[in-house]
This record gives structure tokens, C-alpha cells and sequence, in this order.
């Protein structure tokens, strides 16, 4: 409440009810009615009081002039007694009486601006009615206080609030409102509805309203007619101080009254923070239960391994949960954070209620959700790096598949009409040098099939490795390479065979032709080292970095550099083709050009040799375009590195910074709240460089780039950094949030915020938020908590580190370090405080009825405690009688309210 200097400035300002009545006529403000309601009203009031003493007045001007009546009518409604009259009829006498009145009233705090004893002495009404005026303020109106408002306001809310629920009556101010009488009467029947039956009376009959009113109010309240109803209807606007003094005599009559109203206020206050913690309550576990629900649903999709074994579909995956990334994880993010945010707001203002810590439905704690949430960052990395490992074993399958065709297809085609050649029966009919010749032939022969055994267990090689590998036609591979094995092992037997039936005709067979025979063994390596070289020349491949493709390129330069030595040894063949050409057509000989031991020619060695010199260019083509495809992926990973390498260290730094703020003792909370919502905006802001790195991340997988040696950095560990700084920043916002919260309501001052946070930090010396149990003694000693060394001290200790954490996790959190002491520094209303209010709604009884709560408290309040209260169950009840008291305690104990 206000003090009287205060109150009587505000009131009406700083020069005093002289000057404000002067500048009321200045401004055309004044009328004269007023005055002369205003004499009526205060003398009908001071021979309220007066008549306590036997006496009264009759002219208010005239009968404090000696100020006697004066000095009574003070100590009448102070209940204190004045310095002795003095007796004399002179005029200082009166003006020492009138003083020492004045001097009575200065004492209690009032100034008396422009209001002297002379003017009293002298009749001068206006001062007169100023004085008797700030009597009234200071003695009758200025006590009155609802909700810490100025007298005038808590005389005005007071009317408002008893007179809300009757129709025609809306009380604004302290001159119309009043006018047609019904706001007179509706205080009237709210407190005593016996003496008044609102319901019969009219807007439409001002003057009996308020006959009806001030009758009843004076023989049955004590309350003497101050107004005139002729005078409140003949003036356009009645004198606030009049109708003032006159509901101020309302007020006190039904003083008894105000403490039912008190209780009520007190008992509203605490339902509303409960309605407000119940709706906190309900919208935590709906956003858990959505956010939950949605973790449960995605985690068997990241769970999932299923594939149609193709590189297409894995692709297609691999986009879907790059979707996923961008656009469906994140406003979960928000979610949990919003979550997180809710439940410490809720928790804040439960402890500022003197309320128990709320705890969630099973499943849907704080923890529960921090760990399903860890487990979704857990199953989308594994998802990823599964999808990149089956998009390399597919892609090694499908390069592995088309190198077993291609060596199949090269393999069959030697092979064709291999088994007919071996089983022919031609050297039956041969002369001796044909024979030799299909022997050396058939060495020549046994020569190639050696140099294709390598090519077959080539071929044996990636058939198993596709098998094991997993590849989706393993089917058709292997029914394949067996049939190339059944068939190896036959022409190998049937080699045996045939040699071994030349050998047994060797005895009868000499001559040879050495010619032929020399071409047929430069020949035979010659064609298998063109073959080799074509098959290389083709040969696909598959790189990931600068190092293997260059590794190629010097592997193929050196092939290049052997290309001289194949071409002598060309034209040495070639040559020796020429000389048997010579023979043949000088000597005429028939069937010379027949080589009896090779099936090859020199056009067979011509079209190779001329294929090998045009794959020669083609594969430097080939290797030119995979080390420009080499060097665009440097790029990338130099594109990704460099900006990782600046979002990475931003980020931390970020993180340091809020941790920091987190932290400070120095400045005030809404210089620290005003601080993190700039680091918001700012990491919000930067948000495009995330956006433009995911860009630069998808071009390096879709290049399929699974290492960079320039960065430590990866798109996982940036992300959970972004996602972290975010959460980081959310929640020092709300924690400082809470603590303003914590600071306005409890009465905290900015200096003790800054001693506790101070004295709290000095004790964290790993800056971790937290206390262990004998850091956190040592910290309230520092701030001047008294802990024994014996064991009642340690008694004490744990009865205090019970309340700062009651988990038992052995550390104790700044938010519970600031709640205790908030506790200890103020009060909050408690269970016992809210039983007293309902006892006085029930007029003392142990049970209150539920006409009574929607009397006393507004629609909403009262029916909330008829739907929870509980029945009564004592003694002497009556029917609906309601148990306040349970109900009190349960909304401080453990239970659903």
C-alpha cells in the first residue's frame, strides 16, 4: 500500500486540493453543485463519528472554527488522543485548536498544501471542505487496497467486483455510474440480499433506487444519508468526493465482508496457476506423444537394409533419405526443442508455486525422448553409411558382372570348335611331314591352351567373387562359368588324347617343313601377346582417387614404350610369311602356303596388330576422360573441405560463445536473453552456408566420393553441430527466461541474481553447470550459509541437497541452485494459506457448499473446485457439501489435479 504523501499526490497532485479545485474552474471542470454536495455529504459523515461522542454539527464552516469538534472528531476515528484544548475563546486560541488538528493529521503523513488554521478560524468553506476531505482520504478511503492498486482504484475495483454480476449496473468512475441508484442497491443486496429485492427495481426510477438505497442503508447498515437523490439527478455530473465518501461507508460497513473477498483473491491466484501448469501439462504430452509417435514410425524405414539389389534402387534410396534430411527432420527438430522448452517452463513455474515437479505419463520423460531421439541419430547415420556401402558393392557388381561377360564372351569365342579340332581323326591319312606338322601344331596348340589357363581361373575368380558379393544373377554366372570349366576340363583331356596319338604316329613321320614351323612359334606368343594386349587395351575399369588413375596412365605409358620391340617382332613374322611366299612361287610347290603347325596367318596377325595400334590411341582417350572426372572430384572434395572448414569452427565457436552467455555473471538477464536472441538471429542468418554445404555434399556423393583427405569434417558431424547449437541456444534462452521469470515473481533483485550466479560459478571449475555435493556446500557457505562440521550439520546438508536433488544424481544444476535460494530469500503461498481462504468463504466450516464458491469467486474459478473438490464426508454436512481441505492439499502433494 501506498504511503499517505504518495496517495494524496496521486490523487490529486502536488499542489493540494486548493490549486486543484482552482484549476478545475480554470478549465471549466468545476461545478457549483458540488460544493454544496460536498457540505451535506461531509458533515453527514463527521456526525457519523461525532455522534460516538454525544455530539454533531450543524454547519460545517462554522462549527470547527474554535476546533474542538475538530480535535474530537479526530480522536474518534483515530482512536488516539490529542494534545489538551486550549479553552479560551479568543482567537489564538482557536487557532492553536485548529494547529493542533492540523499538526495530528501532518503526523500520519499527510501535507496539507495550501490549507492553514487561519481559513478554518475564519469559515472559509472551500478550505474547510479540503480539510475535512484529506481526513476522509487519510481515515476512511486510503486503508482500502485490493490488488496494491491507490485507494481510489481499489475503492473502484471493489464496486466492479461486487457489483459484475447485476444487470444495468457497469461502475466507471465515482459520478455517473452512481447516478440512477442501482449500483447503491446491488452493493446493498450482494452483501445482504435479505434487505433489498433487486429484482423489482428500474433503471427507469433513479429517485426510488436511491431513496430505496439510502433507507435501507441508514436503519438497517448504520450508514446515514450523505447524498441527496434530488441533487445527484439535478447535476450533470455529481461530486466524485461525495459519492466517494459515501460508498467509502459501504465499504467499512462490510468490512467483515473483505476478508471473504481476500480469501477469494487468494484462492483465484492459485487456481489460475494451476489451469495455467494443467495446460502446460496436457501440451507436453501431446507434442511428446507426436514427436515420439513420429520416431516410432520412421525408425523401422532407417532400420530397414531391404534393397532390389540394383544401383538404381539404392539410388532412389539414397534421395529418399536426403528428403528426408532436408525437409521432414527438421521441423521435428523444432519440436523437441519446443518440447524441451515447455517442460522447463512448466518446471520453473511449479517451483515457483510451491508446487511438486511435474512428472510425465511412463515413456514420455525428458530422457525418454533425449534417448529415442539418440537412437533416430544412431539409425539415420547406420542407414547412411549403409546406403553408401551397398552403393559401392553394386557398383563393384555391376563393373565385375561386365568384366565376367566380356572375359566369358572373349573365352567361348577361342573355344569355338576347339572339341571337334581335338577329336578330328585327320592325321590317320597324313604323309610323314603332314604328321609332323599336326604334331607341332598341336604343341603349338597345347602352347595356347596353357596361356588360357590363366584366363579361365580370371574367369573362375570374378564368378566368385560375385557370388560373395551377393550378386542378384548369380544364377546365370555360375551356370555359366561351370559350363567354361566342364568345358576347359574336356579339351584338356581331349589334348591328352590327341598328343598322345600324334606321338604314337611320330615314329613314322620326320620331314618338316622348318619355315613353317619357325612362324608358327613366333606366331602362336605374338597372336596371344596381341590378344592380351587388345583385352587389356579394352579392359574396364573403376577408380576413386588421382593416385590410381595416374597409377593406369603410367601403366599404360609403359605399355606404349614396349610398342617398338612388338612392332620388329611383327615385321620378323611378317618376314618370314614373305620368305615361305617366295619359296612357294619360285619352287610352284602346291599346298605350300598350308602351314602345317598354326591355324594363324599373317592376316590374322595383320588385323590385330592394326586393331592394338588403334586401341592404343582410344584407351588414352579413355584414361584422359577418367583423369579429368579424377580431377573434378579433387575439386569437389577442395570445395567441400574449404567451406567445412570455416562452417565447422564457426559453429564451435558459436557453441562457446553461448555457453558463455550461459555462464556470465556480468550484466542483466535481459542484457544476457537480448544477447542469445542476437546469437539466434545471427545462426539463423547463416543457415544458407549449411543449405550451400548439403549442395556441395550431394555433388560428392553423387560423384561417388567416399574420402577427403583436406578436411576432418563430414555432413553428419556438421549437421548434429548445426542441430546442437540450435538446442544450445534454445535453451539458454528459456533458462534465462525462466530466471527472469523466477526474479519478477519471487521478488529476486539483479544484484542477488548476480551473487548466486557469481558464487555458483566459482565452484563449477569445469564451466559444466552443474555441482558436485561438497562443491556445492562450499558454495553455500561462501554466500553465507552456517553448516556445522558435526553431524546435525550433516544433517542439515542432506536435508537441503534432498531438495536441490531429489533424483540423488549426485550433482546439483544451476536452475535447482537458484530455485532454493529464490525459496529461502521469499515466500510463496502454501497449502495451509489456501485452507484459510476457503474456511473464510465457508464461513469457518469444515466443509464449503458449491452456492457459496460461485458466490464468492468468478464463473470459471468456482465451477473448477465444484468439478474437483471432493464430497465431504464428515459430520453435519449438507447435500453437495464440498472437502476444501483435501483439495487444498492435493494441489500441493502428489495427484492429477
Amino acid at each position: 500500500m501506498m504511503d499517505q504523501n504518495g496517495m494524496y499526490a496521486e490523487e490529486y497532485g502536488e499542489n493540494g486540493y486548493m490549486e486543484q479545485e482552482e484549476e478545475w474552474e480554470r478549465e471549466g471542470l468545476l461545478d457549483p453543485a458540488w460544493e454544496k454536495q460536498q457540505k451535506k455529504t461531509f458533515t453527514a459523515w463527521c456526525n457519523s463519528h461525532l455522534r460516538k461522542a454525544g455530539t454533531g454539527i450543524e454547519s460545517i464552516e462554522d462549527d470547527f472554527r474554535n476546533g474542538l469538534k475538530l480535535m474530537l472528531l479526530l480522536e474518534v476515528i483515530s482512536g488516539e488522543t490529542l494534545p489538551k484544548p486550549d479553552r479560551g475563546k479568543m482567537r489564538f486560541h482557536k487557532i492553536a485548536n485548529v494547529n493542533k488538528a492540523l499538526d495530528f493529521i501532518a503526523s500520519k503523513g499527510v501535507k496539507l498544501v495550501s490549507i492553514g488554521a487561519e481559513e478554518i478560524v475564519d469559515g472559509n468553506l472551500k478550505m474547510t471542505l479540503g480539510m475535512i476531505w484529506t481526513i476522509i482520504l487519510r481515515f476512511a478511503i486510503q486503508d482500502i487496497s485490493v490488488e496494491e492498486m491507490t485507494a481510489k482504484e481499489g475503492l473502484l475495483l471493489w464496486c466492479q467486483r461486487k457489483t459484475a454480476p447485476y444487470k444495468n449496473v457497469n461502475v466507471q468512475n465515482f459520478h455517473l455510474s452512481f447516478k440512477d441508484g442501482l449500483a447503491f442497491a446491488a452493493l446493498i443486496h450482494r452483501h445482504r440480499p435479505d434487505l433489498i429485492d433487486y429484482s423489482k427495481l428500474s433503471k427507469d426510477n433513479p429517485l426510488e433506487n436511491l431513496n430505496t438505497a439510502f433507507d435501507v442503508a441508514e436503519k438497517y447498515l448504520d450508514i446515514p444519508r450523505m447524498l441527496d437523490p434530488d441533487d445527484l439527478q439535478n447535476t450533470a455530473m455529481p461530486d466524485e468526493r461525495a459519492v466517494m465518501t459515501y460508498v467509502s461507508s459501504y465499504y467499512h460497513c462490510f468490512s467483515g465482508a473483505q476478508k471473504a473477498e481476500t480469501a477469494a483473491n487468494r484462492i483465484c491466484k492459485v487456481l489460475k496457476v494451476n489451469q495455467e501448469n494443467e495446460r502446460l501439462m496436457e501440451e507436453y504430452e501431446r507434442l511428446a506423444s507426436d514427436l515420439l509417435e513420429w520416431i516410432r514410425r520412421t525408425m523401422p524405414w532407417l532400420a530397414s537394409r531391404h534393397s532390389d539389389s540394383t544401383l538404381a534402387g539404392v539410388q532412389k534410396k539414397l534421395e529418399e533419405y536426403r528428403t528426408y534430411r532436408r525437409k521432414h527432420k527438421p521441423p521435428r527438430v523444432e519440436q523437441k526443442a519446443k518440447l524441451e522448452t515447455n517442460f522447463n517452463t512448466l518446471q520453473t513455474k511449479l517451483r515457483l508455486s510451491n508446487r511438486p515437479a511435474y512428472m510425465p505419463t511412463e515413456g514420455k520423460m525428458v530422457s525418454d525422448i533425449a534417448n529415442a531421439w539418440k537412437s533416430l541419430e544412431l539409425a539415420e547415420k547406420a542407414f547412411e553409411e549403409w546406403l553408401l556401402a551397398e552403393t559401392m558393392r553394386l557398383e563393384r557388381l555391376e563393373h565385375l558382372a561386365q568384366k565376367f561377360k566380356h572375359k566369358a564372351d572373349t573365352h567361348e569365342e577361342w573355344t569355338r570348335g576347339k572339341e571337334e579340332m581335338l577329336q578330328s581323326q585327320d592325321f590317320r591319312s597324313c604323309r610323314l611331314y603332314e604328321l609332323k606338322a599336326l604334331k607341332k601344331k598341336h604343341e603349338a596348340f597345347e602352347s595356347d591352351l596353357a596361356a588360357h589357363q590363366d584366363r579361365v581361373e580370371q574367369i573362375a575368380a570374378i564368378a566368385q567373387e560375385l557370388n560373395t558379393l551377393e550378386y542378384h544373377d548369380c544364377v546365370s554366372v555360375n551356370a555359366r562359368c561351370q559350363r567354361i570349366c566342364d568345358q576347359w576340363d574336356r579339351l584338356g583331356a581331349l589334348t591328352q588324347r590327341r598328343r598322345q596319338a600324334l606321338d604314337d604316329s611320330e615314329r613314322v613321320l620326320e620331314k618338316i617343313d622348318l619355315l613353317h614351323l619357325e612362324f608358327a612359334k613366333r606366331a602362336a606368343p605374338f597372336n596371344n601377346w596381341l590378344d592380351g594386349a587388345r583385352e587389356d587395351l579394352v579392359d574396364m575399369f573403376i577408380v576413386h582417387t588421382m593416385e590410381e588413375i595416374q597409377g593406369l596412365i603410367t601403366a599404360h605409358d609403359q605399355f606404349k614404350a614396349t610398342l617398338g620391340e612388338a612392332d620388329k617382332e611383327y615385321n620378323l613374322i611378317v618376314g618370314l610369311v614373305r620368305d615361305v611366299e617366295g619359296l612357294v612361287n619360285q619352287y610352284q610347290i602346291a599346298n605350300g602356303l598350308d602351314n602345317p603347325y598354326t591355324t594363324l596367318t599373317a592376316r590374322d596377325l595383320t588385323s590385330k596388330w592394326s586393331d592394338v595400334k588403334t586401341l592404343v590411341p582410344a584407351r588414352d582417350q579413355t584414361l584422359a576422360m577418367e583423369l579429368r572426372k579424377q580431377q573434378n572430384n579433387e575439386m569437389l572434395r577442395r570445395q567441400f573441405a574449404e567451406k567445412a572448414n570455416n562452417v565447422g569452427p564457426w559453429i564451435e565457436k558459436q557453441m562457446d560463445a553461448v555457453t558463455a552467455i550461459g555462464m556470465a555473471i556480468s550484466g542483466s538477464l535481459e542484457e544476457q536473453l537480448h544477447r542469445l536472441k542476437e546469437y539466434e538471429q545471427a545462426v539463423y542468418a547463416y543457415k544458407p552456408h549449411i543449405e550451400e554445404l548439403e549442395k556441395i555434399h550431394q555433388a560428392v556423393q553423387e560423384s561417388m566420393i567416399f574420402e577427403n583427405r583436406y578436411t576432418n569434417y563430414t555432413m553428419e558431424t556438421l549437421r548434429v553441430g548445426w542441430e546442437q547449437l540450435l538446442t544450445s541456444i534454445n535453451r539458454n534462452i528459456n533458462e534465462v527466461e525462466n530466471q527472469i521469470l523466477t526474479r519478477d515473481s519471487k521478488g529476486i533483485t539483479q544484484e542477488q541474481l548476480t551473487e548466486f550466479r557469481s558464487s555458483f560459478n566459482h565452484f563449477d571449475k569445469n564451466r559444466t553447470g552443474r555441482l558436485a555435493p561438497e562443491e556445492f556446500k562450499s558454495c553455500l557457505v561462501s554466500i553465507g550459509y552456517s553448516i556445522g562440521k558435526d553431524r546435525q550439520g550433516e544433517l542439515d546438508f542432506q536435508r537441503i541437497l534432498a531438495v536441490v536433488d531429489p533424483n540423488s544424481t549426485g550433482f546439483v544444476h544451476f536452475d535447482a541452485f537458484l530455485d532454493f535460494m529464490t525459496r529461502e530469500n521469499t515466500d510463496t503461498d502454501t497449502a495451509e494459506q489456501v485452507i484459510d481462504s476457503f474456511r473464510i468463504l465457508a464461513s469457518d466450516k469444515p466443509y464449503i457448499l458449491p452456492d457459496e464458491l460461485r458466490r464468492e469467486l468468478p464463473p470459471d474459478q468456482a465451477e473448477y473446485c465444484i468439478q474437483r473438490m471432493p464430497p465431504y464426508k464428515g459430520p453435519g454436512a449438507g447435500p453437495g457439501a464440498l472437502d476444501y481441505m483435501s483439495f487444498s492439499t492435493a494441489l500441493y502433494g502428489e495427484s492429477d489435479l
